[in-house]
């Protein structure tokens, strides 16, 4: 009993205590990425097709879930059987009583698709402008054969209509607003001249799209439901063809990666529940490095005029209960703030001094990914003011006095001797606010992002960064597929990767910012906050 009370005494109670604690909350981490994790990464790796009888007739697809026996309900078997353009839904629900006569048909495919989703069947037959050439066997060798020839021709067409054809369009409307405010004929003359070049190029790249269209649409492929219903698609409607239930291991672990690397580098399809979802992450990366940029120099200047300038009075006192206040308003409320303001009030001004031709369709007074990372900025400016504020107090005071003692101004001592030091507080403060910015959904919903963007903020085209563009996100990618994808069972998977691709994104981030810090204090010592 000595023991004890010596044991409690010194506090040991709770050194193991807060070990406890902090074991348990790493294991709550672990196993929420953990559980993102699988659910995610598991749906790119190919299941065998089951083929059986159930209470309407033949079934055929995947089975994704199971429920066993709860009370008087009986046990149910969710089947994945695609053909959604011919049965309406993805999935189907059956009691495991009414499915018998399991089987793995060796000639069942999984067909993914550019549009309706992924089908499940029989490949019949393939046409080539309307006569069969193969069936049956043939037909699924002849497709196989003809495939990635026809998948580079569409990825060709892909390109010509967002390169090539997107900068001629842009060309000719900036040519249509020159032509609206010319001053003189011969200016006028000039401008026709350009238009009707440009217009002759575009005319030019719309034949050969024509055509290039026209030879995707050559073949035909007929596909064969189990319930025996037919369908007819382009072979250059078809992504991949997958013989589910003939693949060996290295046959799935090849098809594993390939989706997973059209998840990363795609664009999206199907209303973002398929393909891929590149230019979210894109759009994550570039708001979160462009608020980074613009949070920094505010918050600096605002730390450092409340602690290295500004006297103990009303004005400092004032200024840091808003500050503090600002950290804990809503976000929503910042999303309010930043359309009215920067979108509406900056944007809409800026529109009418430099970009009036172009009214009344705005440039700069909509959402846009300048005014969605500035809202941003200010959202995360709280954070990185009160961990600069603590950097720049954590400087050795006898660092600052030796500067002055050797004929430095305040300014010149502040610049070369206390910013470097606090330079690794500075960065503390600001992945905090990365950390914080990456997840924000409900600003950005009014400041810019979109479902669906054309094209991303950065490309080939001048001025190369387009700052008043709409971009996608990944957090606003999850809401969307997860709460408003008229297929919800489809988008579960979608939820969990993005989900998890989000962690990755702001893991990465931050490991770089904490790189960055790592070198700054071996190099310039300073703070250790």
């Amino acid at each position: 009993m000595k023991r004890f009370t010596q044991w409690l005494r010194r506090g040991n109670i709770f050194i193991w205590f807060s070990g406890t604690m902090l074991s348990l909350c790493l294991l709550m981490i672990v196993g929420l990425v953990g559980f993102i994790a699988v659910k995610g990464l598991g749906v790119f790796w190919p299941h065998a097709l089951i083929q059986a009888q159930g209470p309407e007739g033949a079934v055929l697809g995947e089975i994704t879930s199971f429920e066993a026996p709860l009370g008087t309900e009986p046990a149910k078997v969710q089947f994945r059987v695609g053909n959604r353009d011919i049965y309406g839904q993805d999935f189907k629900w059956f009691q495991a009583s009414e499915i018998h006569g399991r089987q793995e048909p060796k000639d069942a495919l999984l067909i993914e698709r550019l549009e309706n989703g992924t089908f499940i069947g029989r490949i019949q037959d393939i046409s080539q402008d309307g006569q069969p050439i193969a069936k049956a066997e043939a037909a699924v060798e002849e497709v196989k054969r003809r495939l990635p020839a026809t998948n580079k021709l569409q990825a060709q067409i892909r390109g010509i209509e967002k390169g090539a054809v997107g900068e001629l369009n842009r060309k000719l409307e900036d040519c249509r607003q020159a032509m609206e405010s010319a001053g003189s004929a011969e200016a006028r003359t000039v401008l026709e001249q350009q238009q009707n070049s440009l217009q002759s190029r575009y005319n030019q790249l719309q034949a050969e799209l024509d055509q290039l269209r026209t030879t995707a649409k050559t073949f035909t492929v007929t596909l064969l439901t189990v319930d025996g219903q037919t369908k007819e698609i382009p072979l250059s409607g078809i992504v991949r063809i997958v013989p589910a239930n003939e693949l060996s291991w290295f046959g799935k672990v090849r098809l594993y990666f390939s989706r997973l690397w059209e998840f990363v580098a795609d664009d999206p399809r199907e209303s973002n529940t398929e393909g891929g979802i590149f230019p979210a992450i894109f759009g994550t990366v570039m708001m979160v490095l462009i608020m980074s940029v613009m949070v920094v120099p505010l918050s600096v200047v605002t730390a450092l005029f409340l602690r290295e300038y500004a006297k103990d009075g009303l004005l400092v006192r004032a200024t840091r209960v808003a500050v503090n206040n600002l950290a804990g308003v809503p976000s929503i409320v910042f999303g309010v703030f930043g359309l009215g303001f920067f979108v509406y009030s900056v944007g809409g001004t800026i529109d009418q001094l430099f970009y009036s031709s172009k009214l009344p369709t705005p440039t700069y007074g909509t959402g846009g990914i300048l005014w969605a990372s500035l809202t941003l900025a200010l959202l995360t400016v709280p954070v990185v003011v009160v961990a600069t504020e603590e950097a720049l107090a954590a400087v050795p005071r006898n660092q600052r006095e030796a500067s002055l003692a050797l004929g430095a101004t305040k300014w010149q001592t502040i610049w070369n001797v206390v910013l470097p030091g606090a330079a690794p507080g500075i960065l503390t403060g600001l992945i905090l606010a990365m950390s914080r910015g990456a997840g924000e959904v409900a600003p950005l919903m009014l400041t810019g992002v979109v479902k669906l963007a054309p094209s991303m903020p950065l490309d080939g085209s001048f001025p190369f960064l387009h700052l008043d563009r709409k971009f996608m996100h990944l957090g606003f990618h999850i809401y969307d597929v997860g709460f408003q994808s008229p297929n919800s069972e489809a988008a579960k998977p979608m939820v969990f990767m993005t989900a998890l691709l989000l962690l990755l994104v702001v893991v990465l981030l931050n490991l770089f910012a904490l790189r960055l810090r790592r070198k700054l204090r071996a190099r310039l010592g300073g703070s250790t906050f």
